[in-house]
């Protein structure tokens, strides 16, 4: 179990009865979460939210806002997220993700202008943390929505002169491509979703689609790499087999796969499992 402990900048509240209560800076929002099968440790809280998601916490459920509220800003370490609510559940922002982008910030250290790959990068969170640590990142997303969301999170960080390359595509042409190329990279984060669409309308599929891409994975790793960390929303699979899988694929290079749960730790002090990971340390 990986545990995001809160921050300044954001909390988990509370969770329960299918939903969760977060913090973002002053702003409180109450959004899906059907791991949350419990009762709300604390009802009263719930009083204050500033807006509501009311729906399915599917990419393509139908719901809505209670609220529309202007954008918000939450500091993440090095990095300035821009915070928003639009026509789903997400704000932008993944903080059960963070120690996972702490841990890979650590791994960086020492290491001599290290490169590192972010697929399904999103809004860009942890390539601005990974380039913050020294990193030169690759970031690569099929949205052209998230990419631009990307950019402005740099802006906002202060970090116009970090060297990030932003790239719209498919990730798993990109990361073919990458290992035909010969490229290496010292770190490889993804964070795949469980449907997905590329940029010219190429579908993507966890289950189907997932092992080729750690092949691919395997493939870029440089001799002196320092981590690979994988991250899955998939509610039907288990740790044990994204752990697994990143194991066999690596299994010639030696180190250690570590499989488990990321979690948010609320007010109460009750732990919200979230997703499930899978990481490669040398």
């Amino acid at each position: 179990m990986r545990v995001a402990e809160p921050w300044d900048d954001y909390q988990l509240l509370d969770s329960g009865n299918g939903q969760k209560l977060e913090r973002y800076g002053r702003v409180r929002l109450v959004r899906p979460e059907p791991q949350a099968m419990w009762a709300p440790a604390d009802p009263a809280l719930w009083r204050d939210a500033d807006a509501r998601y009311e729906g399915s916490d599917e990419e393509d459920g139908r719901g809505r806002w209670s609220e529309r509220l202007p954008e918000f800003a939450v500091d993440c370490g090095p990095a300035r997220m821009l915070c928003r609510i639009s026509t789903n559940h997400h704000t932008g922002l993944f903080p059960e993700q963070r120690p996972h982008w702490d841990e890979a910030a650590a791994a960086l250290a020492g290491a001599d202008a290290p490169e590192v790959l972010n697929l399904f990068g999103y809004t860009g969170a942890a390539s601005l943390v990974m380039a913050a640590a020294g990193a030169r990142v690759t970031h690569v997303d099929a949205s052209k929505k998230a990419i631009q969301w990307a950019k402005e999170n740099q802006a906002a960080s202060g970090m116009e002169d970090a060297p990030i390359r932003w790239i719209c595509d498919d990730a798993t042409k990109f990361a073919a491509r990458e290992v035909r190329r010969g490229r290496r990279y010292h770190g490889i984060l993804l964070d795949p979703p469980k449907f997905g669409r590329g940029p010219k309308n190429e579908v993507w599929n966890l289950f189907d689609d997932l092992p080729k891409l750690v092949d691919d994975v395997a493939g870029l790793i440089a001799e002196d790499a320092r981590f690979v960390i994988l991250t899955a929303y998939a509610i039907r699979a288990s740790a044990l087999s994204f752990g697994r899988l990143l194991a066999e694929a690596l299994g010639d290079r030696g180190g250690a796969v570590e499989a488990g749960e990321l979690a948010l730790r609320e007010a109460s002090g009750r732990l919200l499992p979230t997703s499930m990971f899978a990481t490669w340390r040398p």
